[in-house]
């Protein structure tokens, strides 16, 4: 039996990589969400115009624009959808900044379909104190030099430039995995 539509959740998910909002698009239609994908910033305007939403996800870096001027306009257009910015990427700095335009949560990638319908449902910044748990200093270093390499295209000479490190030190670096606290 086909989920009944017409009192669905309506969900835009704004991600540019094909194959994970195609399988999230799928996963929350399973769940019975009336799901819109946005491949970045300009289709999300866009869809977003076309129809109210309940929800939100959106990748913090999309192509043609930063996932947080996404949430900005979002949050601006549907002040009550429960927006979830996801991303491979994550920093202290950006999930504030996030919760601060108005994001109800932010999730690292991989998160999965649960995950992620669980983050909708967590109340408003200020209206509860969630458990907060801070990453070890390692640990957000290892993730900094991580994107440092991903935004030099893997090559590993030309991140140690950018960090104004050692090649052999980055390489060293880049072999320890610190775990999550």
């Amino acid at each position: 039996m086909a989920p009944d539509h017409s009192s669905a959740r309506r969900l835009l998910i704004v991600e540019d990589d094909d194959v994970l909002r195609r399988r999230l698009a799928r996963a929350f239609r399973d769940r019975g969400f009336e799901v819109r994908e946005a491949d970045g910033a300009a289709t999300a305007a866009r869809e977003s115009l076309s129809a109210p939403l309940d929800c939100a996800l959106v990748d913090l870096r999309l192509q043609d624009a930063s996932g947080l001027d996404v949430v900005r306009a979002l949050v601006a257009r549907h002040p009550a959808a429960s927006v979830v910015v996801l991303t491979g990427y994550g920093s202290i700095a950006t999930a504030l900044e996030a919760v601060r335009l108005g994001a109800r949560h932010y999730l690292t990638k991989p998160a999965d379909a649960d995950e992620i319908l669980s983050a909708f449902a967590h109340e408003r910044p200020g209206t509860a104190t969630p458990p907060v748990a801070v990453p070890s200093l390692a640990r957000v270093e290892w993730e900094y030099i991580n994107r440092v390499l991903a935004d030099c295209g893997g090559n590993v000479s030309r991140a140690a430039r950018a960090l104004g490190i050692h090649r052999r030190s980055l390489q060293r670096k880049l072999a320890k995995f610190p775990s999550a606290r």
